[in-house]
């Protein structure tokens, strides 16, 4: 089920999608006395006024563990890395003392560090994500252009976390799955533009081989969009 929330600029758009996932974190670190809450969000251009609006909200940040949907297979700095971007504009004031848990380690291997988080307990399932998504329909680092078997293992595995090489974009990719995608408590896609509108709505009219609509698709997902017309 997609529901839609619709705003005439960006700004408002990240006000509001902050006071939603602070919302959605707060409930979740009510569950119990000492229990822990985990954020899971994506990188790019569109997340930064988000970032700053969330790192400002009044939350136990110190019972938060900040985490991301995906990150390009890069060190933490180059100007490309997702987990850079954290740091420079969510782990900023009172989210400054959440625990952060980046997914990239260039000392080893992709795939022996996608084996390593998928052991993890410390790396288990969200309770929270933020997703972006792209004009092709990829969401999470899912490209339906990456090798015809990462893609089916992306689509079909229960692991938590895949290994992608995009056909066309740069970069291998650490991802979250869509089976974790699906697993996750509250689910929100940030959006801007009547492009990327028409293109979730196709996605979501009918399905098509892409993630987005794998996801959009699926009846037990819940997933609330934050739509920005500029």
């Amino acid at each position: 089920m997609i529901e839609l929330h619709a705003f005439d600029d960006p700004r408002a758009q990240a006000g509001a999608l902050a006071k939603a996932v602070s919302g959605a974190l707060g409930a979740s670190l009510a569950a119990a006395a000492n229990a822990r809450a985990t954020l899971a969000v994506s990188g790019g251009t569109s997340p930064r006024p988000f970032f700053q609006a969330l790192a400002l909200e009044s939350l136990d940040w110190a019972r938060v563990d900040v985490t991301l949907v995906d990150d390009r297979w890069v060190p933490e700095t180059d100007g490309a890395s997702n987990a850079h971007l954290v740091r420079e504009t969510l782990l900023a004031r009172a989210a400054g003392e959440a625990r952060f848990a980046p997914l990239v380690d260039v000392a080893v291997s992709l795939e022996a560090h996608v084996a390593a988080l998928n052991a993890a307990p410390s790396y288990a399932l969200p309770n929270v994500a933020v997703l972006g998504m792209g004009e092709d329909g990829h969401t999470a680092s899912l490209f339906a252009d990456a090798p015809a078997h990462e893609w089916a293992h992306a689509l079909q595995t229960a692991e938590r976390y895949v290994a992608v090489h995009p056909g066309a974009a740069p970069h291998a990719r650490i991802s979250l799955s869509m089976s974790a995608l699906k697993g996750v408590e509250r689910l929100f896609l940030q959006i801007s533009g009547e492009r990327k509108l028409d293109v979730l709505k196709a996605a979501a009219s009918a399905p098509q081989e892409n993630a987005i609509s794998k996801l959009a698709n699926d009846k037990g997902v819940r997933l609330d969009v934050y739509w920005s017309a500029k």
